[in-house]
C-alpha cells in the first residue's frame, strides 16, 4: 500500500505540474498570440533570432512550443530555415534559464500569487487581466506542485525502494538517459521533467550523476516532441525540428558520456547538487549556440533528406468549397448545422483575407492583392448560397426557434461579407496607394496599426470559438473587445493628430491612409463581434434597447432640477 500511495501522490504532483505549465502557456498565447507571428517572422540576424527564441521560450514555458510555432511559419515560407533554427536553439537556452528561475525557493510567494491571480481571473472583465490572472495562477500551481513533489519523496527517502532505484540509475547511466528521454516524450514537457529531477536531487532522493543523465535524456526527448507533432506537415516545416534534433540530440549523447566519464561536474556547480544540475543544463544549451554561424549550411543536406514534394495543385482550395447540402434541407437540425458550418467557412475565408493586410502595407504585391480580392468573391458567392439555402428550408418543418437561428446565422454571414468588402475595397486600395505614392508611416503610427490589426485577428479567432460553442462568457469577452477596439481607435486618432500638430512630415503625408485604416480595422472588428449579440440576448446579458433607460435617466434629472 505504501508503494501504491507513493505512485498516486507522485502522479498527482506530476499532473499538477504539467497542468500548471500548460496553464501559463495558454494564458500567454490567448493574450499575445497574434503578436508571435510578427515577432518571429521579422528577425533575420542569427543572434537576434536566438534572442527572440530565448524570450519566447521563457514566455511560453516551452521550447517545444516555440519549435512548433517556427515550423508552421517555415512551412508557409514566412521564415527561412537558418532564422528558424536559430530561434529554436535560442528557445532551448530560454527553457533552461526558465528552470533556473522556477527552481528558487519561492513557497512564500504562493499565497500572494493565488490571491492576485485568482482575483484577476475571476473578478476582472478585461480580457488581458483575465489572462494575466491565468498566468499568475499557473506560476503558483507550478510552485505548489514542486512542493508537493518534495513532500511526497520525503517519507520514502530512507526506504529500501528509493535507494535501489537511485542505485540503478547511478550505475546504468544509459538506462537513466533513455528514461529521461521517455519521460520528456510522454509528458511533452522537458521543463516539467527537469524540474522534477532538480527537486529529487535537491532532497537527495537520487544522486546528482543520475539526475544529470536524466536531464541529458530529457534534452533528447524534448527535441523529439516537435518532430512527432509536425509529422503531418510539409517537408519544409519538418526541416527545422529535425535539424534541432540532430544538433541537440547528438550533443546530449556526447555530453552524457563526457559527464559520466570525466570528473568535470565539480567545476560546474560545486557542492550543491541541484544547482550543479541546472548549471550543466544551461551550459549545455549555451554551447549549442556555437552552431548559430553554421545553421545555413545545414539547409542543403536537410533539403536532400526532406525534399519539397511536387504536390498536385488543387483546382479549388478547400476553403472555397461550399458546405451546404441540399439533401439535408428536409431535416431542420441538419440544415442548421450545415448553415453554421458554412458561416464558419466564411469566417475562415475572411480571416485569411485580413491576416496579410499589414504585410501588404509594408511590401505591396499586386498578385497577392489580386488573390485576396478573389477571396472576396468567395464570400459574395457564399452569402448568395446561404440566402438561397435559407429560403429553401421547409416552413412546415421549421419551428419559430429554428427560423430565428437561421436568421441570426444569415445576418452574421452578411456581416462577414462586409468584412471582405472592407479588406478588398478599402484596405487593399490604401495599401496600393501607400506603395504607389511611397508614403511611410511614422514608427509610432505603424505600431498602432499593427497592434490594432493583431487585436482584430485575435478577436476573429475568438469569434470562431463563439460561433461554434455558443459560450456566454466568450461572447461577453468578445463584446468587451469591441468596446476596447473603439477606445484604441480613438486613442490612436488623437495621437496621430498630435503628431500632425507637432509638424511630423511623415505623419502628414500618410495621414489619410492612417486614419482610414484605423476606421476600417474597427469596422471589421465590429462586424466580426456581431456574432455575440444573439448569444448575449438569449442569456439575458443584453437589453434590446437602451432608449427607455436613457429616457428614465433624463426624467430623473429633470425632476431633480
Amino acid at each position: 500500500m505504501t508503494i501504491l500511495a507513493f505512485l498516486i501522490q507522485i502522479a498527482g504532483a506530476t499532473m499538477l505540474l504539467l497542468y500548471a505549465v500548460r496553464m501559463v502557456r495558454t494564458g500567454i498565447e490567448r493574450a499575445f498570440g497574434p503578436s508571435f507571428r510578427r515577432i518571429v517572422t521579422t528577425t533575420r540576424n542569427p543572434v537576434n533570432s536566438a534572442l527572440t527564441g530565448l524570450v519566447l521560450a521563457i514566455v511560453l514555458q516551452s521550447s517545444a512550443a516555440v519549435a512548433l510555432l517556427v515550423s508552421g511559419f517555415a512551412g508557409s515560407g514566412a521564415i527561412g530555415f537558418a532564422a528558424g533554427l536559430s530561434i529554436v536553439l535560442g528557445a532551448d537556452l530560454g527553457s533552461a534559464l526558465l528552470i533556473q528561475v522556477l527552481s528558487f525557493k519561492l513557497d512564500w510567494l504562493v499565497p500572494f500569487l493565488l490571491a492576485v491571480g485568482g482575483g484577476f481571473f475571476i473578478k476582472s472583465d478585461s480580457r488581458k487581466l483575465k489572462q494575466a490572472g491565468r498566468i499568475i495562477l499557473g506560476i503558483a500551481f507550478i510552485l505548489i506542485s514542486l512542493r508537493f513533489l518534495r513532500e511526497t519523496m520525503d517519507p520514502i527517502r530512507d526506504s529500501n525502494f528509493l535507494p535501489s532505484i537511485a542505485g540503478f540509475l547511478e550505475t546504468d547511466f544509459v538506462a537513466a538517459f533513455i528514461i529521461g528521454a521517455l519521460l520528456a516524450w510522454f509528458m511533452h514537457s522537458s521543463v516539467a521533467v527537469i524540474l522534477m529531477c532538480v527537486t529529487l536531487v535537491a532532497i537527495d532522493a537520487i544522486p546528482m550523476i543520475a539526475g544529470m543523465s536524466l536531464v541529458m535524456g530529457a534534452n533528447l526527448g524534448s527535441a523529439l516532441i516537435p518532430i512527432w507533432l509536425t509529422r503531418g506537415l510539409t517537408n519544409a516545416a519538418r526541416r527545422v525540428p529535425l535539424a534541432n534534433f540532430l544538433l541537440r540530440g547528438s550533443g546530449a549523447v556526447v555530453a552524457l558520456f563526457v559527464i559520466n566519464g570525466l570528473p568535470i561536474l565539480s567545476y560546474v556547480g560545486g557542492n550543491n547538487g541541484a544547482q550543479t544540475l541546472i548549471n550543466a543544463h544551461v551550459l549545455f544549451n549555451t554551447v549549442l549556440l556555437l552552431a548559430l554561424p553554421f545553421c545555413r549550411f545545414l539547409e542543403a543536406p536537410l533539403c536532400k533528406l526532406l525534399p519539397d514534394s511536387a504536390e498536385p495543385k488543387q483546382e479549388t482550395p478547400v476553403l472555397h468549397v461550399s458546405l451546404l447540402d441540399d439533401l439535408a434541407l428536409t431535416i431542420p437540425n441538419l440544415a442548421l448545422a450545415n448553415l453554421k458550418r458554412e458561416v464558419l467557412r466564411m469566417e475562415q475565408v475572411a480571416e485569411t483575407m485580413t491576416a496579410p493586410v499589414m504585410d501588404l502595407y509594408e511590401d505591396y504585391h499586386k498578385e497577392r492583392a489580386r488573390a485576396l480580392i478573389e477571396r472576396d468573391e468567395v464570400l459574395n458567392t457564399a452569402l448568395d448560397d446561404i440566402r438561397r439555402y435559407v429560403a429553401a428550408m421547409p416552413s412546415d418543418r421549421m419551428t419559430k426557434q429554428d427560423w430565428k437561428r437561421a436568421r441570426e446565422l444569415t445576418e452574421y454571414a452578411i456581416a462577414l461579407e462586409s468584412v471582405g468588402d472592407l479588406v478588398a475595397k478599402v484596405l487593399l486600395p490604401l495599401a496600393r496607394e501607400k506603395a504607389g505614392e511611397r508614403f511611410k508611416f511614422s514608427k509610432a503610427g505603424r505600431l498602432e496599426l499593427v497592434n490594432m490589426h493583431e487585436r482584430v485577428l485575435a478577436n476573429m479567432a475568438l469569434a470562431s470559438n463563439v460561433l461554434v460553442s455558443d459560450d456566454l462568457e466568450s461572447a461577453r469577452l468578445l463584446l468587451e473587445e469591441k468596446t476596447e477596439m473603439t477606445r484604441l481607435e480613438r486613442a490612436s486618432r488623437k495621437k496621430h493628430l498630435r503628431r500632425l500638430s507637432d509638424g511630423s512630415k511623415t505623419s502628414f503625408e500618410s495621414s489619410n491612409i492612417h486614419l482610414e485604416s484605423l476606421r476600417a480595422l474597427r469596422e471589421i472588428n465590429s462586424h466580426v463581434a456581431s456574432v455575440c449579440y444573439p448569444i448575449l440576448y438569449r442569456g439575458g446579458q443584453l437589453l434590446e434597447t437602451r432608449l427607455i433607460e436613457t429616457i428614465g435617466e433624463n426624467d430623473d434629472n429633470g425632476a431633480g432640477g
